[in-house]
């Protein structure tokens, strides 16, 4: 019996609250989105223009860091045998224009730097240690470089992070302010019930949906470059490690 009552009491009464709120002087829909932005007072208003502008920067960083995730995979799948064919040939420029050619890849930009970085080494007349390990500090620079264009929008004072973790604030910011002006609007008219609060209420409540479907769509972006900028890092990782051994065995050759 508490069960029945309990299920009555969450099913049919947020259904006669949603009737209500759906109605407004006489039972008419006002819950368009242009009539509720035009019963909007300016500071909502205001408040739903900046989350408008923040959705619209975050769409904006999502194609780009798409576009250029996509990129930088496919150059370094035609990249990777490319370049490792010719260093195993002891071609040691041609590797490097096949870098060059490949400005997208992040793996061609990292190998490029300890390429030219070792070559410059190469024609003295001995390969040291410290000569080998300033190529592999090279790759390091390279490596925190592409890094750091990698994530480029992503985190920062204005970036998908932050868009994300503050839109859903924002929003709430302008639920209040709607929240505020509709009970305002009910002490002028000495108004009472739910029906003189409902059409204010649902217009702020605008706000916070819109914060909610800016927020949503940058976090989980947010989470899914951070994940392939990881998967980045540990590519170039061996990569800078696969070629200082590279790098030593050819001082090795070089030396005999």
């Amino acid at each position: 019996m508490l069960v029945a009552n309990l299920a009555n009491f969450m099913f049919v009464k947020p259904s006669m609250a949603a009737l209500l709120l759906f109605q407004s002087g006489g039972g008419t829909p006002r819950f368009s989105l242009w009539e509720m932005w035009l019963h909007m007072g300016w500071p909502a208003r205001s408040i739903a223009i900046i989350l408008l502008v923040m959705s619209a920067w975050s769409v904006g960083v999502m194609m780009d860091r798409w576009l250029a995730f996509q990129a930088a995979r496919k150059q370094s799948r035609l990249f990777a045998p490319v370049v490792a064919g010719a260093l195993r040939e002891g071609k040691l420029d041609e590797a490097i224009r096949v870098a060059e050619r490949n400005k997208k890849s992040h793996l061609a930009k990292v190998v490029n730097a300890g390429l030219q970085e070792f070559r410059v080494h190469e024609l003295s007349e001995e390969i040291s240690g410290d000569k080998i390990e300033a190529s592999r500090r090279a790759l390091d620079r390279a490596s925190a470089i592409v890094h750091a264009e990698l994530e480029r929008g992503l985190s920062g004072l204005s970036g998908l992070a932050t868009i994300g973790s503050t839109a859903p604030f924002v929003g709430l910011l302008g639920t209040v302010i709607g929240i505020i002006d509709a009970f305002r609007e009910i002490q002028g008219q000495n108004a009472t019930g739910v029906s003189a609060v409902a059409g204010g209420i649902s217009e702020a409540l605008v706000t916070t949906a819109l914060g909610l479907t800016v927020a949503i769509p940058a976090v989980m972006m947010f989470n899914y470059f951070t994940t392939k900028i990881r998967a980045f890092d540990v590519e170039m990782d061996n990569s800078s490690s696969e070629l200082v051994d590279y790098f030593l065995k050819r001082a090795a050759v070089i030396k005999r």
